[in-house]
C-alpha cells in the first residue's frame, strides 16, 4: 500500500476524542463508537481516580503537558542557536543543559546530542530497534519514522531516501546516519537558510520543521513560507 493511499484513508476517518477527554469524568460517548484502546484509557482513568492515586485535574494537567510537546519547541532551540553563537556552542557541548536554558524540560531524556549539519556533513536520525525519539522537543514521532521500510532503507541507502524527500546533497558531503536509543536521543541542527540575515529568532523558528530536525529535510527557505 502506498503512503498516499494510507494518508488518504487516515484523513477520511473522523478524529477520535483526545486522551485528556477520555480520562475526564464520565461523558456520554454514544455518538462516537469507542475503540478497544479508547475503552482501556477510560477504564484506567476511572481506576486511578477510584483508588485515589490521581485526581482528574492531575490527569488533565499531565495530558496537556504531553499534548504541548510539539516540534515548535525544537524549533525554538534551533532558532536560538542560529542567532546566538555562544548558545550554539553550549548546545553542541551539552545539549540538555542548553535546552533547559529555554525552559524546556528534558527529564525523560537520558542523554541528548545535537549534531550540526554543515556544507560537508549531513546527519539523519533513525531508531533501528523501536522508535526512540526526543518527544519532549518534537512531540510524537511520525508513522514513517517507526516503519521498517524507513529503518532499513535509511541505513542501507541514505542518499536515495534523502533525495526522495527533496534533500539533494553533493557527492563530497558525508552522510552520517545516527541510531537513536533509549539512552541517547538526537536533535539535528539544520543549516540556516541563506537570505535570512537580520531575521528575528521568532521568524527563523518558522523555517524549522520537524523533518529538518530529524535530518530528512532542510530548513525551509524564506521564499517557501
Amino acid at each position: 500500500m502506498s503512503d498516499s493511499h494510507a494518508h488518504s484513508h487516515q484523513q477520511a476517518q473522523a478524529p477520535g476524542p483526545a486522551i485528556g477527554d477520555l480520562l475526564a469524568p464520565p461523558i456520554d460517548w454514544s455518538d462516537h463508537p469507542l475503540t478497544y484502546y479508547e475503552k482501556r484509557i477510560i477504564a484506567i482513568g476511572n481506576l486511578l481516580r477510584e483508588k485515589g492515586i490521581l485526581t482528574v485535574d492531575e490527569i488533565r494537567r499531565a495530558t496537556e503537558e504531553l499534548e504541548a510537546r510539539t516540534p515548535a519547541l525544537g524549533a525554538r532551540v534551533v532558532a536560538r542557536a542560529w542567532v546566538d553563537p555562544a548558545y550554539k556552542a553550549r548546545l553542541l557541548a551539552n545539549a540538555k543543559a542548553a535546552v533547559e536554558e529555554l525552559g524546556i524540560p528534558t527529564d525523560t531524556i537520558n542523554h541528548l546530542v545535537v549534531p550540526e549539519n554543515t556544507d560537508k556533513v549531513h546527519h539523519v536520525v533513525v531508531c533501528t530497534l523501536c522508535s526512540c525519539y526526543p518527544r519532549q522537543l518534537l512531540g510524537e514521532p511520525p508513522d514513517w519514522y517507526k516503519s521498517d521500510a524507513y529503518k532499513i532503507r535509511i541505513i542501507q541507502d541514505p542518499r536515495s531516501v534523502l533525495r526522495e524527500r527533496g534533500v539533494h546533497l553533493a557527492e563530497d558531503v558525508e552522510v552520517r546516519v545516527l541510531d537513536s536509543t533509549a539512552d541517547v536521543r538526537y536533535l539535528v541542527l539544520p543549516r540556516r537558510p541563506p537570505g535570512t540575515e537580520g531575521w528575528s529568532e521568532e521568524q527563523l523558528a518558522t523555517l524549522v520543521t520537524r523533518d529538518a530536525m530529524i535530518g530528512v529535510a532542510e530548513a525551509l527557505s524564506p521564499t517557501s513560507r
